[in-house]
């Protein structure tokens, strides 16, 4: 007999193993992904649980496994976890979530492609845009067109310094920013403005007293909110902690922290200069959660702010 675990939908995350920074209580190990279980089945071992995928049972065995060609790929713009299992390597995950290698580890800020059994993996789509290189693109002008970092574009991309670009070839512009007016896509392939997500009107509030918002819609449906470090960030609505990261680049965000809500969707609050909550933790609309600051790629004291899945009111 099969009994169906409730889990909420979106998001493609499948978590197996074991780690520090992850909860991986019975109830949690696959995220936001419906599956099916066998009554008899121990949940200290679910290698052997199939997952639905529409009306179909499939194999759930990862990216080394016989099922390799029937794992669905993420299309969400929300974060994903994965817990690292034997013979997984970086480009077949980076395959399964449909994201590139360098996403994966710039967002863990792993220095090399080695990775070890039981590493929580954040998959990150990337704060950024694609960009489909036409005649007399350089990798200056495009860096300036969308507001970006040559080296980081360089390092991303795994281009050589001074080299032409191919036309017709799609480069990826971390942290770059597109006009609000344009149909560019972020690098998971989502628009970063958010402007066609659903509007929750009253869900959130504002996840700063005081301050100011020192920049509009930008990377993924973000915001910049500026305010002296040390000011307590709030949590924008009630949820759960799914990740939060006291230390690192990670992928630019630095000190971060990002909550899962009933509604389906997520926040993110960037560059902290300290979280003040753990993977797992419950949290109430206008906790404390964090204190602002300046880490990762920041040029001063504000929190950045996303909506996963919403629209940004702020």
């Amino acid at each position: 007999m099969l009994l169906p675990i409730s889990v909420s939908a979106g998001l493609f995350s499948i978590l197996r193993g074991s780690s520090n920074d992850t909860d991986l209580s019975p109830d949690k190990n696959i995220q936001n992904m419906a599956l099916l279980v066998a009554v008899a089945t121990p949940f200290g071992d679910i290698s052997h649980i199939p997952e639905v995928e529409d009306n179909a049972l499939v194999s759930n065995v990862g990216p080394t496994g016989v099922a390799d060609s029937e794992v669905k790929k993420a299309t969400s713009d929300q974060i994903s976890i994965y817990v690292v299992r034997p013979g997984d390597t970086l480009s077949q995950i980076a395959e399964m979530f449909n994201v590139t290698v360098n996403t994966i580890k710039w967002g863990n800020d792993l220095s090399s492609n080695t990775l070890k059994v039981g590493e929580t993996l954040v998959i990150l789509p990337v704060s950024g845009v694609r960009h489909a290189v036409v005649k007399g693109d350089t990798i200056a002008s495009v860096a300036k067109k969308y507001k970006g970092d040559i080296d980081e574009i360089i390092a991303y991309n795994e281009l050589k310094k001074g080299a032409t670009l191919a036309i017709g070839s799609v480069i990826v512009i971390p942290d770059g920013e597109i006009a609000a007016s344009t149909s560019s896509y972020s690098s998971s392939g989502s628009s970063s403005s958010g402007s066609s997500n659903k509007e929750y009107s009253g869900y959130y509030i504002r996840p700063i007293n005081g301050g100011r918002k020192s920049q509009g819609i930008h990377g993924y449906n973000g915001v910049d909110l500026a305010a002296p470090t040390g000011t307590p960030i709030l949590a924008s609505a009630g949820g759960e902690v799914i990740i939060s990261r006291a230390s690192g680049w990670n992928g630019g965000y630095g000190v971060y922290l990002v909550i899962r809500h009933s509604n389906g969707t997520q926040t993110l609050y960037a560059h902290n200069s300290r979280n003040n909550v753990s993977v797992g933790d419950k949290v109430k609309q206008g906790d404390i959660i964090a204190f602002v600051g300046s880490t990762g790629k920041s040029t001063g004291s504000h929190v950045h702010f996303e909506i996963r899945g919403a629209r940004n009111p702020f």
